[in-house]
């Protein structure tokens, strides 16, 4: 698996509608997809997979240089229910089709039913031609990876090791899928990820991989935040630690912003659905900066209009001298439950 700051071929989002999990009929989230599609856009080619209901609605909001696909699913994460893409030493690419059941199934998911996100994957992979590898049996989501390239995983505990995934496979199991689909070697586990994150502590809320040997993670300097103790452990780790080729990892630190509630409006423009997880007035969201997309030329990253955000951006702009950094407020995105990293999933370069 190439790491994410390696050349892509494209980048894949799936357009949001369900008015369970985006308020107001997803109409602000809609925009704000719009932005983050058209902001990739300029840097790699890109492609929205829209129902056939919103087909049209899609296509006239959205940039002539986005292409638009219909297809159906369950919701909007293609990070988690798209396939992972792998290269061989020749340069062909094909899709590892992961098992998805909506971040921990009928034990604790976050809706039901999620079969129409699990065909995603197939799908998106005929989009490409690319042949693929599927998991039956095996849980898992991009989300929950991060990967250096150079045969290095970072993961959480929380997530791949919680009971509604995979409850039947030892950690050692689960390492070796790994370690058979990736071809990674060395796997770095932490603990937890971002506080209050509903995939059970994605990786891809807390760290991140600025090149081989380098990371960014989300901190907070504030000691009674319980995201203090998650970020101090995780560094500790993360610092502790030696990657595939036997480097230490410098670790760069990435505020996160003030904590950011769902406000009474927000959550009134939700409709309530069983099985889908609610969202009620003043509970803490998982917003954290280090959930950005590493395109080809840019890093399209979220912003809060917060006092942090300058500083994001500042440092982003200093670790990635050489590619262009596109804010973008991200709140809509973070209202249902995850971020710009979680609403897309690149297709790395392949020879033709």
């Amino acid at each position: 698996m190439p790491g994410e700051f390696e050349p892509h071929d494209g980048c894949y989002l799936i357009w949001p509608e369900r008015s369970d999990n985006w308020r107001n009929g997803a109409k602000p989230a809609q925009r704000v997809f719009a932005q983050v599609a058209a902001a990739i856009a300029r840097f790699e080619p890109v492609t929205m997979l829209v129902s056939a209901a919103q087909y049209a609605h899609a296509r006239d909001v959205l940039p002539p240089i986005v292409r638009v696909v219909e297809c159906t699913t369950n919701d909007s994460w293609v990070r988690d229910c798209g396939p992972t893409f792998v290269v061989d030493a020749g340069g062909n690419r094909r899709g590892v089709d992961w098992e998805f059941n909506a971040w921990g199934g009928l034990v604790d998911g976050a809706y039901f039913p999620w079969d129409a996100d699990d065909a995603v994957a197939c799908k998106v992979c005929e989009l490409e031609g690319a042949d693929r590898y599927r998991t039956d049996g095996f849980v898992l989501e991009g989300g929950s990876i991060h990967v250096d390239g150079q045969g290095t995983l970072i993961t959480t505990e929380e997530c791949l090791l919680s009971p509604g995934r995979n409850p039947q496979l030892s950690r050692a199991d689960i390492e070796q899928h790994l370690r058979d689909y990736l071809a990674v070697e060395t796997i770095i586990w932490l603990r937890r990820g971002i506080y209050l994150d509903e995939t059970n502590g994605h990786v891809d809320n807390i760290v991140n991989y600025v090149r081989p040997g380098e990371v960014v993670l989300a901190w907070t300097d504030d000691t009674d935040d319980p995201q203090y103790e998650i970020s101090a452990e995780c560094l500790q780790i993360l610092q502790s630690a030696r990657d595939a080729r036997g480097r230490q990892l410098t670790v760069h630190k990435l505020h996160v912003p003030a904590p950011v509630l769902i406000t009474e409006e927000e959550s009134r423009g939700v409709d309530a659905v069983a099985g889908t997880l609610p969202r009620r007035p003043g509970d803490r969201m998982a917003a954290s900066y280090v959930n950005y997309y590493t395109a080809n030329g840019a890093v399209v990253m979220p912003t809060f209009d917060d006092p942090h955000d300058a500083g994001a951006v500042d440092l982003l702009a200093r670790l990635y001298p050489d590619r262009a950094i596109v804010p973008i407020s991200a709140r809509e995105i973070l209202l249902g439950g995850g971020n710009i990293h979680c609403i897309t999933q690149q297709v790395p370069s392949a020879c033709s």
